[in-house]
């Protein structure tokens, strides 16, 4: 068997466009419904989410099948952690709340083999490796791994020319939620300030030569990030798609019930 070939990572370095979501649920049901919606990419989010290695892999399993590619956010930068979601299949990670150089090269360190890194060799363990079924896959795991640093706070964005100088760093992607917080304007991801410092930073990532990417929900919004710079977005999550879809469902029945009942329950009506 031949080295998976790691696709989101060949289009970040064509400069494709690339549209994700957030996969949050921790269900390997609901991911294979979400694989097959038409997104470019996934992310399974295990930073503010339930996920572990353990939940993570069934969804690795279930989008298997679908072209959609598959990222995973790591809770932290622990290497044994991510050394554990490369094992089980992860080839592209995206790593939280990088603020200098210094962390970004750490994660490299942490994506890689020997010499360039300090991923521990047990491919015979390894689902990436398909237990030893991938011919020399410890030979080509490097090439192929993609890694993705998140930056989301005012000393990140301080440090952001160093960061995407740091080789072995794909691409760098902008959180606004956080960055908002970090810069003193907490639930508001829409500040004028909030997004003028995301306009910048894509116009420098992209200048870097690296991969710009942003979480935007709004198309008009996401159109001028793209020309910003950006050229891969998460545009949502599927709690948040879940939760609105359900809401307006449930509101859409209580208004026709209050249109054409009482307290004390509906009234007949003649059509009936």
């Amino acid at each position: 068997m031949d080295m998976p070939k790691n696709h989101f990572k060949q289009r970040l370095r064509q400069g494709q466009w690339q549209v994700g979501l957030f996969a949050c649920l921790a269900s390997g049901y609901s991911m294979e419904i979400l694989a097959g919606a038409g997104f470019d990419w996934l992310v399974i989010d295990a930073e503010h989410t339930p996920n572990n290695p353990a939940s993570v892999l069934p969804q690795l399993q279930a989008a298997a099948p679908y072209p959609v590619q598959l990222l995973v956010r790591p809770m932290n930068h622990d290497p044994a952690l991510i050394k554990q979601y490369l094992d089980i299949g992860a080839q592209t990670l995206l790593l939280p709340l990088v603020d200098n150089a210094e962390q970004a090269q750490a994660l490299v360190r942490a994506v890689r083999y020997p010499p360039e890194g300090i991923r521990g060799v047990a491919a015979s363990l390894a689902r990436a490796a398909h237990w030893n079924g991938v011919k020399d896959y410890v030979k080509h795991a490097n090439a192929e791994v993609c890694l993705v640093v998140q930056v989301e706070t005012r000393l990140g964005l301080e440090n952001l020319d160093a960061i995407v100088a740091v080789e072995g760093v794909d691409a760098v992607f902008i959180g606004p939620a956080d960055l908002a917080a970090s810069l003193g304007h907490l639930g508001e991801a829409g500040h004028p300030e909030v997004k003028a410092a995301i306009e910048d930073a894509l116009r420098r990532i992209a200048a870097s030569g690296k991969a710009a990417g942003v979480f935007v929900t709004d198309p008009v919004l996401a159109a001028h990030y793209r020309d910003c710079g950006a050229s891969f977005i998460a545009v949502g999550g599927d709690t948040a798609l879940l939760r609105g879809a359900a809401v307006k469902l449930a509101a859409s029945f209580q208004v026709a019930n209050a249109e054409t009942g009482t307290a004390a329950g509906p009234k007949p009506s003649a059509k009936c």
